[in-house]
């Protein structure tokens, strides 16, 4: 840390959101507003008796939903005392005067979310999840674009007039009126937030855990990495720092490019911003405002101080786990109290911060304490994932000798040997690492006290583990045999991320466009009906239930109905809840049996009434809906609900008959402009290059490798799409039956440019699939 850099600490907290504290605005020195999943926004003013804290000064109720991003208006004729422009998950933006604290403007167009709000010369821009920038003047509507294909999760102004824009398709834009000049390609994810830096450029955010600041030219001037999880939030002041805010429960600090504080928080950070005075302001889950100060006469008293720390402590326990256990569940010392039932039985108790294992001695007839339990990951936060799985840890090791870091996966369960030898044959290096290997990860894993089982054979010689001190039988032959990183696929991939309120609302929306509509005015859904489809969505919601929650077979035949009735431009959101909905075990096995019922059921079509089996409706949605001019929300949501059926294997038959019809439905959907189409498409592929060589069929995995090789060629194809369509190829080549009809078709050429490309994880599975058009 910088000898000039004085540490921030805690100055106050604002207690009053009831859930999730969402966004900042910081108004001049009228003070701060804060917004919430409690659906408020609340203004803070300074506290006249206590210069270091603030008071709630105003409750802005309006929104139906969540409320996110807020932006001030100064004071001025029209607002004296300044006002506060609000954007919601209600698709509304809102304006609000200070003075009165009434709402006095309700801004209507955004189909989506509206994340992100900013000013123009008087004017209020706003941007939303339906991909759209919209100009507001005097409470209207003046002009409206797409700026992205996907989500627009950010929008700020330049000094210099102009708006940059962040967007989940990865990229920053910068605008000149509706005009892009300039688009900002380096993140791997969702660009979430975004800043300007004073004469510099523009700091971004990211889900891939980065900061990258920005020259307007497009050149990037500097990466700050550090946060272990999704960044949400970027501010910075004028002496030089900046601040992050991100899923990893951290507000960081930086300083030319070095993280010189991290602040722990007790849950995840969604806004940071700085005051004027250098102050900042923290915007957590927990539903809590605070503010830090780096001034000794602002940080807040000793008890204030003990108490946050008390809170941080609390909220750690809650989420340690010890030998796999919940730390705040394990029975405390009491439990010793109770004899054991059978010699050796053992038992984790806890004592303090710690997990403590004991074992009960039958002929003493007491406790015998083992020793204490090493922590596990923490319970809430995602284990760490590498190539797609789950591990204990994803150490990071440094062989040296000019050499990449390499990533090393381990599980508490497993032989650190086995461990060792595998890894080291993967990462084709010399044997001769294995102990220092072995003792990185039992030092790294709290191990230190492992005892090697006797009986353990090496899974790829044979032979006993070594131990240090007798000679090894691993044979160098071994560590040539070929190793791939990111080949065969195993498992599948869906598409799980829903805006449940949204789709609702454009059914209601689609709804009410029916009912007005004297001659589709029959097509409508009743009451009861929407109310079902209100249940329907209630049950999809709540995840944590889906091994118990059920439907019935009304609420398959309600969306059925609605698939087969309604106007093809409007039964996109129908799709959508289908696609979530397949994910549900209960409403898999019931859209089974309607999917294979012989016999059909009471729905009409639109143009030709009669009785339709739900097979019928299934296959001819899908024709439907594909057909040109297709509508680009019908493919992307039918294709991801097709995708969906992948994740129960009691749909692996439907999808295996009926793949070569929906292979040639989708097609199109490779060179469609729309980078989610691009990667909807590519992972329907690779899953079903995964089913097809579990189902041995060499006339399908050719038709998938066909189709995978054309996106491979594709030169205007997503990053991510390109790599699910490579790691299809190199599988079916490795356990498929196509190994032959790949070479033919120049699979090899592919393999070299994929390997000659600057994105690592192309260039990676480039090299896996060279190395399989030279197997023997």
């Amino acid at each position: 840390m910088e000898l000039d850099y004085k540490e921030y600490q805690l100055r106050c907290e604002l207690r009053g959101h009831e859930d999730d504290a969402r966004g900042i605005c910081v108004c001049g020195n009228a003070g701060i507003a804060t917004s919430s999943w409690d659906r408020t926004v609340r203004f803070w003013s300074l506290d006249p008796s206590d210069q270091r804290k603030y008071a709630p000064s105003k409750i802005l109720l309006g929104h139906t939903s969540f409320v996110g991003p807020l932006v001030w208006i100064s004071p001025n004729e029209e607002f004296p005392e300044g006002g506060i422009v609000s954007g919601g998950m209600d698709t509304l933006v809102l304006v609000w005067d200070l003075r009165t604290g009434e709402k006095v403007q309700t801004l209507e167009g955004h189909k989506l979310q509206v994340t992100a709000v900013t000013l123009d010369d008087g004017d209020i821009v706003s941007a939303s999840v339906d991909c759209t920038l919209r100009r507001w003047r005097n409470g209207q509507s003046i002009e409206y674009w797409e700026a992205h294909k996907a989500a627009i999760q950010a929008v700020v102004k330049l000094p210099s007039g102009e708006l940059v824009t962040g967007s989940s398709d990865t990229t920053l834009k910068l605008w000149r009126g509706k005009s892009c000049v300039h688009t900002f390609v380096g993140h791997s994810d969702t660009v979430r937030g975004l800043a300007v830096m004073s004469s510099l450029g523009i700091l971004s955010a990211s889900h891939d855990g980065s900061i990258r600041l920005w020259a307007l030219s497009g050149e990037v001037l500097m990466e700050m990495v550090g946060h272990t999880s999704i960044v949400y939030s970027i501010d910075s002041h004028l002496s030089g720092l900046v601040v992050s805010g991100s899923e990893d429960c951290s507000a960081k600090i930086w300083k030319d490019g070095v993280c010189v504080q991290s602040i722990e928080h007790p849950g995840c950070i969604w806004d940071a911003k700085f005051l004027d005075n250098g102050d900042i302001v923290t915007a957590c889950s927990d539903g809590v405002i605070r503010i830090w100060t780096s001034h000794q006469d602002k940080i807040a008293d000793s008890l204030e101080l003990e108490s946050y720390a008390s809170q941080i402590s609390q909220y750690k326990r809650s989420r340690k786990r010890v030998g796999g256990l919940k730390l705040e569940d394990l029975p405390g010392l009491e439990a010793l109290q109770v004899p054991g039932t059978s010699d050796g039985q053992t038992k984790v108790i806890r004592e303090g911060d710690n997990g403590v294992a004991y074992a009960w001695n039958l002929r003493e007839q007491k406790w015998d304490k083992i020793g204490e339990v090493v922590d596990g990951p923490d319970d809430n936060m995602k284990r760490p994932l590498l190539d797609g799985i789950e591990y204990d840890y994803v150490f990071d090791v440094d062989i040296g000798d000019g050499e990449p870091i390499r990533k090393l996966p381990y599980n508490r369960s497993d032989n650190p040997y086995a461990t060792a030898d595998k890894w080291l044959l993967k990462e084709n290096l010399p044997t001769a690492y294995r102990q220092q290997i072995v003792e990185f990860i039992l030092q790294n894993s709290g191990q230190k006290n492992f005892n090697l089982d006797s009986s353990f054979r090496d899974p790829y010689t044979g032979s006993n583990a070594y131990i240090p001190g007798e000679p090894s039988s691993l044979s160098a032959a071994v560590a040539a045999k070929p190793t791939f990183k990111h080949i065969p696929k195993k498992g599948m991939l869906v598409f799980d991320v829903a805006q449940f309120d949204g789709i609702l609302k454009k059914i209601t929306e689609f709804n009410n466009a029916l009912l007005s509509d004297p001659e589709k005015q029959k097509l409508s859904l009743t009451e009861p009906e929407l109310s079902r489809l209100g249940a329907i969505v209630k049950i999809l919601k709540d995840t944590s239930h889906y091994h118990c929650s059920k439907f019935a077979d009304i609420d398959v035949a309600l969306l059925l109905k609605l698939l087969n009735s309604w106007p093809l431009a409007m039964i996109f959101p129908v799709i959508d809840i289908l696609r979530t909905s397949v994910l549900h075990p209960d409403w898999a096995t019931l859209l089974l049996k309607h999917v294979e019922a012989e016999n059909g059921i009471q729905v009409k079509d639109e143009h030709q009434p009669c009785l339709i089996s739900e097979k019928y409706v299934v296959m001819e949605t899908i024709k439907k809906v594909t057909k040109d001019p297709a509508i680009p929300a019908n493919l992307l949501t039918s294709i991801r609900a097709v995708t969906n059926l992948f994740k129960n294997p009691c749909y692996y038959n439907w999808l295996h008959k009926n793949c070569s019809e929906i292979l040639d439905a989708f097609s199109s959907c490779y060179s469609s402009p729309n980078k989610n189409l691009q990667l909807s498409y590519s992972t329907l592929i690779l899953n079903y290059s995964v089913l097809l060589i579990e189902r041995k069929d060499e006339q399908g995995q050719s038709q998938v490798l066909s189709a995978a090789l054309v996106i491979a060629e594709e030169e205007n194809v997503d990053v991510d799409s390109k790599f699910r369509a490579l790691v299809a190829i190199g599988s079916l080549m490795l356990e498929g039956l196509v190994r032959r009809i790949a070479l033919e078709l120049d699979v090899e050429s592919i393999a070299k440019a994929a390997k000659a490309s600057k994105e690592a994880k192309i260039a990676e599975i480039g090299a896996d699939i060279e190395v399989l058009t030279r197997k023997s």
